[in-house]
């Protein structure tokens, strides 16, 4: 279970204050239990730990099966936003960082970017792979992943034929409508549906991450027991609630302080690309009506090195929440040395996670001095069981969150302003007007 750690904040907020936010952050729960607040369209999300069938999960592991039968060593994962980070931030942080796993293919992203470069070296690693894909889109008219992909549909039919590449393609789409729909039909493609009550920000439990993460070769079962688990417990109305805590404190830090940049900060490395998902599960969550908390992330002990001056001693703008590992899962002591040139054997004997940890709990106090507030959310160990804990209680918290805050977590307007831009610039039919305007004023 999810655990958070206020005492970083007691210097800063009155307990009067947190109080009140804390009884703010019970209205936005009931909201959320009750399904009535803005957005409650997109609830899907929160009852998928209960309601994943089997069937589901079967049809994931069998064409991670199909797949490496034919002796599949690359799989491209096409998307952007939800429809890629939440796979990835898992992918990531259940890997071994330096080796391939085992009787497992390598798994990229694409699709997120619209650099040339990009694709043309993700054609050269195709070119000496043995390569399937799995394209994640909606609607199937997202321009950068739908780049991607006819880029990567016509590598793979030119390099297999259409019927064997056609077997190498996985949609994960809309379950009725769409291009991407309406091609997976045509060329029959395996495929899965995106729900329809789940924005793609809440998406990493559906089909468009547990497929992705199965096919790597990790445990999506645990991954969704694990999201089960925190379920059972954040859904109990209490003070001891970490959803409720952790939202009622970020926005009395916000509201009260004027704290408008929150910095999510991990100790291990396997973390990073959670932070990634992270900043857009809130960043497109609450960033709206003038309103929001700016998401940011570090990762330390590296960026004590670099971001670790601001911090300290720039701007009063943020607050941070740390990520706390309880524990690794790998032993490495640090061994006493006969010269000591490096002046370490006073270290001798210890694992090196203490040491991680006391550079935690160093910086935190230093935080504190500088006049940084810092929660903490705390998890046992990075494994699939935790890591789906993690990822529902971070959703179900949002939720809570931006009703708090006042906004409609599950929608997103703003995304659609560049969009407008973007198309007009490269004279999208239906765009002629917007084409022309856009050019006088550039």
């Amino acid at each position: 279970m999810i655990k958070i750690n206020l005492g970083g904040c007691s210097a800063f907020v009155k307990d009067a204050d947190y109080k009140e936010y804390l009884k703010k952050a019970f209205d936005a729960f009931d909201t959320l239990q009750a399904g009535d607040g803005a957005g409650n369209d997109f609830l899907g999300w929160k009852d998928i730990p209960v309601n994943t069938p089997e069937s589901m999960i079967t049809d994931c592991e069998a064409i991670r099966d199909d797949w490496k039968e034919r002796g599949v060593n690359l799989v491209v994962v096409l998307g952007i936003g939800g429809s890629y980070l939440g796979a990835r931030c898992a992918v990531e942080a259940l890997s071994h960082q330096f080796l391939p796993k085992k009787d497992a293919p390598r798994i990229v992203f694409a699709g997120n970017n619209m650099s040339e470069d990009y694709l043309a070296e993700l054609l050269d690693l195709m070119a000496g792979s043995n390569t399937a894909c799995i394209v994640i889109s909606k609607s199937g008219t997202t321009t950068e992943p739908a780049v991607a992909f006819r880029v990567v549909k016509q590598y793979l039919e030119s390099k297999y034929g259409k019927t064997e590449a056609a077997d190498r393609i996985v949609a994960i789409t809309d379950a009725r409508k769409g291009a991407l729909k309406t091609l997976a039909t045509q060329e029959n493609y395996a495929s899965f549906v995106v729900p329809d009550d789940v924005g793609g920000r809440f998406s990493v439990l559906t089909p468009v991450g547990l497929l992705p993460i199965c096919v790597a070769g990790y445990d999506i079962r645990a991954l969704v027991e694990g999201a089960l688990d925190a379920m059972k417990g954040l859904e109990i109305k209490s003070e001891k609630n970490p959803a409720v805590i952790y939202a009622a404190m970020r926005n009395c830090l916000h509201t009260e302080l004027g704290k408008s940049t929150e910095i999510l900060v991990n100790y291990n490395p396997k973390l990073t690309y959670v932070a990634e998902w992270w900043k857009q599960l809130f960043g497109e969550s609450e960033g709206k009506d003038g309103k929001g908390i700016y998401p940011a992330s570090v990762n330390n002990t590296a960026d004590l090195h670099s971001m670790g001056q601001f911090i300290q001693e720039g701007s009063r703008v943020m607050f941070e929440t740390v990520l706390h590992v309880e524990r690794a899962q790998r032993s490495v002591v640090i061994e006493a040395d006969e010269q000591n040139l490096d002046c370490l054997n006073y270290l001798a004997g210890k694992h090196v996670e203490h040491c991680n940890h006391m550079a935690e709990l160093g910086t935190k106090l230093a935080h504190i001095d500088g006049g940084v507030p810092q929660m903490a959310v705390c998890m046992e160990k990075v494994d699939a069981f935790n890591l789906g804990g993690l990822l529902y209680f971070f959703e179900f918290a949002c939720g809570i969150s931006a009703y708090t805050l006042g906004v409609n977590p599950f929608n997103q307007p703003g995304v659609e302003a560049y969009k407008k831009n973007m198309f007009a610039l490269l004279e999208k039919p239906g765009y002629e007007e917007a084409t022309r305007a856009i050019k006088n004023r550039l």
